[in-house]
């Protein structure tokens, strides 16, 4: 039986087996560095276009900025041309990731609409030559994240888990959610538990894990190797905190205290303006912030408020006065 400890993903260990899913928007540098300080097993980076890389795009670089405190660290490639998956991965060789990852779900139309993302679902053959063409030339672990299926109708989330292991993958991820669904509706875990009964190399499984007791019954559930947590995460970096004091001690800490959340705020804003300057950091903040915020008191009148924040004193100002009237 599978449960929470240590995970073995190629030759990277990780010290627990609790991930941060990558999100675009979201898993950017500052929001990892939380999450991992917080107790991420894995942190997952935002998905780069593997043709971007190759035409050096300025603002891809960005996006595969790393901390050294963030370790272990995956980095997410999308594309659907094993060649150019290829070079790009030859062209960032020097960067510190520590796990390749292939993103064979993304829903968004842009993406599928140009054959990536979970698009590639819909071509077992085209997933095991992108992974054998990406071991070939990474000297780094080569994972992929898949969905269910493309469709309700079209459910093939172990063969292309199959394929992905017969190209070398050594991890495969599996969000129970097919394309058509996005986020919507429940995760169905028992694909989760197919594809860990069809596969040799670990399984991580995604979609509805929102706490300490429903990770628990994922490992339980589907007898999978790893959990991974995404937008249960956004505004709750704690979230890692509590999930593995829940498997450590059999309890869940307690919520982080209202000064702790502001303290948490201030914090991801200032490592924004570090990373990327005020006029970007702060707008980029104001979708944390809501995330941060919600639920509290108040909360609802100061998202009107988020949107016209555009320095970090705005941000200050406003934040301090809505958890100073959630302390009253």
């Amino acid at each position: 039986m599978s449960g929470y400890g240590k995970l073995q993903i190629g030759n990277v260990t990780l010290d627990n087996n609790i991930i941060l899913g990558p999100m675009a928007g979201v898993s950017d540098l500052p929001f990892r560095l939380l999450c991992r300080e917080m107790g991420a097993g894995l942190v997952c980076m935002e998905m780069v276009s593997a043709k971007a890389i190759t035409y050096k795009n300025k603002n891809t670089n960005m996006l595969m900025e790393i901390h050294e405190d963030e370790h272990p660290v995956s980095l997410q490639l999308f594309g659907s041309e094993p060649e150019i998956m290829q070079q790009a991965v030859e062209m960032i060789k020097d960067r510190p990731y520590d796990i390749l990852d292939v993103n064979m779900g993304c829903p968004v139309p842009k993406v599928v609409g140009n054959g990536e993302g979970s698009a590639l679902m819909k071509n077992p053959e085209l997933i095991e030559k992108i992974v054998k063409a990406l071991c070939q030339v990474s000297d780094r672990p080569v994972t992929v994240k898949i969905r269910k299926g493309f469709t309700e109708a079209s459910v093939n989330a172990v063969e292309c888990a199959l394929a992905a292991q017969e190209g070398g993958a050594a991890a495969v991820a599996v969000h129970g959610r097919t394309r058509e669904q996005y986020y919507s509706g429940q995760a169905d875990w028992s694909i989760i538990a197919q594809v860990k009964e069809a596969l040799k190399i670990p399984v991580i499984g995604n979609g509805d894990v929102v706490d300490g007791p429903s990770a628990r019954r994922m490992f339980e559930e589907t007898g999978c190797d790893g959990v991974m947590v995404a937008r249960a995460a956004q505004g709750n970096p704690f979230l890692f905190r509590e999930i593995k004091s829940y498997f450590e001690t059999g309890e869940t800490c307690p919520r982080p205290t209202s000064k702790e959340i502001y303290d948490t705020v201030i914090r991801h804003a200032d490592l924004q303006l570090k990373y990327k300057g005020e006029f970007i950091g702060i707008r980029e903040m104001r979708k944390h912030v809501s995330w941060y915020t919600v639920g509290m008191p108040g909360s609802a009148k100061f998202r009107n408020q988020i949107n016209q924040m555009e320095d970090m004193d705005s941000l200050k100002k406003a934040c301090g006065l809505l958890f100073n009237e959630a302390n009253q």
